[in-house]
């Protein structure tokens, strides 16, 4: 079906609005059906473009739906500029046949649509694969044996080991992966209904997120409509043989074709947007990677116009003989400095800046020379320390003032003075933690903190862990805790603060405290003097030796 003049107005609009020049094509949008190796039938739109010299084609695949904003940003922006683009709904969901079993279909059905591809008389030969999130999930399984027609890949926030986004800290990822569970039994209840059902989750998720277990408690909000919430519950071990369909680790050894990533410091899947980086760049493979201040959602939101473009140059050079879609391999937001830098690879050069926890809850970058004492708090199952912020898909995302929650009896904090000069933390931040609880079944939430000079504390990395429940009570238990890579700077006169918490709520599910039924708290000591956080930082800087209390 042609596209009206409407459309073609509101296609110029978004060209507009995105930063890109007017369209160079008239398109039409056509349904297609295309068979799997089981005889299910997966229904897409098949977006064509009006030209003898089409580009090649982008292959979308997603359980969300065709409509806006999906078409627009994907398929028409695409279209319009002479790509052949096929946006298809994945099993299960929008008119696709069969069941949805959530990332575990993907590797098939990929494989199998792009053996329907070649034997189309408009297909050239040439394809890409672009999207986010599940979509991004969708190509990672396709690249674990990458077709010989595909010649680019563009990635944005995406994992490809999901056991690893639900359980890699020790506790299940409560608040994520029952909020996506309930938003996809309710996406296509369509118009008012599905908007309803939006406004609503988060009434309707309250009593699912606070009951034990955690699958019964779900079961009278997903009424068996998510079959697969309760298996992600119920398999914690990383070694199950279970999770197997679940990581296409195997894509970052197979892939060779240039692919470009997109990611956000607050978004939840950004640490495995790093390391494909990493590991595809040691391989010689053409990689670029683009990361911003951005939550999982605000990639499609605030940075739509940004990330369209980005892909589109990639495409342009990449599937169509374009020319360099980049000045550099490496473009970073630096948050704090609200500046983006263009860098020849991640991480670039640091150098170690270690800060020592002190009594009176200072953090220092002089070491003790005596007995520092301890410092406690009492974590109770019953009135959980709350999330807040962070790289979290649904509820309080992103950079957040901390100052309600570092007010609680269960949250220690540890600052610096104000810094004479700022300092580039530039990776991983490393807290060697001496810990011991009274209560082996626990665990341990830290953050670090940019405290401006009014007393806002905004967050900008974190990390939590499940201990083990086999050192016994009260035993002192050395922890080195990777926190969230990030790019940020804390400005002169800024302070640095480390929480110390017992867990993040609904964030990740509560350790209940016990290793059966019921809830028991537990205090948790730290170790004053035998703890220090090692931040990687651009270059020396003079840094603080006195410092005030948080």
């Amino acid at each position: 079906m042609a596209i009206s003049k409407r459309q073609r107005l509101a296609d110029a609009a978004l060209s507009r609005f995105l930063g890109r020049a007017p369209a160079l094509h008239r398109y039409s949008v056509r349904p297609v059906r295309t068979p799997m190796r089981d005889g299910v039938r997966l229904l897409g739109d098949h977006f064509v473009p009006d030209t003898d010299r089409p580009r090649g084609t982008v292959l979308i695949r997603t359980p969300y739906g065709r409509g806006l904003p999906t078409s627009a940003l994907n398929g028409r922006l695409f279209a319009a500029r002479g790509y052949h683009v096929l946006l298809q709904s994945v099993r299960g969901t929008f008119g696709s046949e069969g069941t949805f079993r959530p990332m575990t279909q993907e590797t098939e059905d990929g494989q199998d649509t792009v053996a329907w591809l070649r034997e189309q008389p408009w297909f050239d030969g040439r394809l890409a694969t672009l999207g986010a999130s599940y979509l991004g999930w969708t190509q990672w399984t396709l690249l674990q044996d990458p077709p010989p027609e595909l010649r680019t890949a563009v990635v944005h926030v995406a994992p490809h080991d999901f056991r690893e986004a639900v359980w890699g800290t020790g506790s299940f990822t409560l608040g994520d992966f029952l909020g996506w569970s309930d938003q996809i039994v309710h996406q296509e209840g369509g118009g008012l209904r599905r908007v309803i059902d939006m406004a609503t989750a988060p009434r309707r998720l309250r009593p699912a997120l606070g009951g034990l277990p955690l699958a019964a408690a779900a079961e009278p909000v997903l009424r068996g409509r998510a079959p697969w919430y309760p298996e992600w519950v119920g398999h914690p071990d990383g070694d199950d043989p279970w999770w197997a369909p679940y990581r296409a680790g195997a894509a970052l050894t197979n892939a060779t074709v240039p692919i470009l990533l997109i990611g956000g410091w607050q978004d939840l899947f950004l640490d495995q947007t790093l390391q494909q980086y990493e590991t595809l760049h040691a391989r010689g493979v053409d990689v670029a990677l683009t990361v911003g201040p951005w939550t999982h959602l605000q990639v499609g939101l605030h940075a739509a116009g940004l990330v369209a473009r980005e892909s589109l140059a990639w495409l342009d050079q990449h599937l169509a003989g374009g020319p360099a879609a980049r000045r550099s391999p490496v473009r970073v937001h630096r948050t704090g400095e609200r500046a983006w830098h263009d860098l020849p690879g991640w991480p670039p050069p640091s150098e170690p800046a270690t800060f020592h926890l002190r009594a009176g809850r200072r953090l220092t970058t002089t070491a003790p020379d005596a007995a520092e004492g301890v410092a406690e708090f009492r974590y109770d199952p019953a009135d959980p320390t709350p999330s807040l912020g962070g790289r979290t898909l649904t509820g309080s995302a992103g950079v957040r003032d901390n100052r309600p929650l570092e007010a609680r009896p269960d949250v220690l904090t540890f600052t610096t003075d104000p810094l004479p000069t700022a300092v580039d933390v530039i990776g991983a931040p490393v807290l060697d933690l001496t810990l011991a609880v009274d209560n082996p079944y626990a665990d341990v939430f830290v953050r670090l903190c940019d405290v401006d000079p009014r007393g806002r504390s905004y967050n900008f990395s974190d990390q939590h862990r499940r201990l083990d429940p086999g050192v016994p009570a009260g035993q002192p238990q050395r922890l080195t805790l990777t926190l969230d890579p990030c790019f940020h700077r804390l400005l002169a006169g800024h302070r640095l603060r480390l929480q110390i918490s017992g867990g993040a709520f609904p964030r990740f599910a509560r350790n209940p405290g016990t290793g059966g039924a019921g809830l028991a708290a537990a205090r948790h000591t730290v170790h004053v003097a035998r703890s220090r956080l090692t931040l990687p930082v651009a270059a020396p800087a003079p840094l603080p030796d006195a410092a005030v209390i948080g």
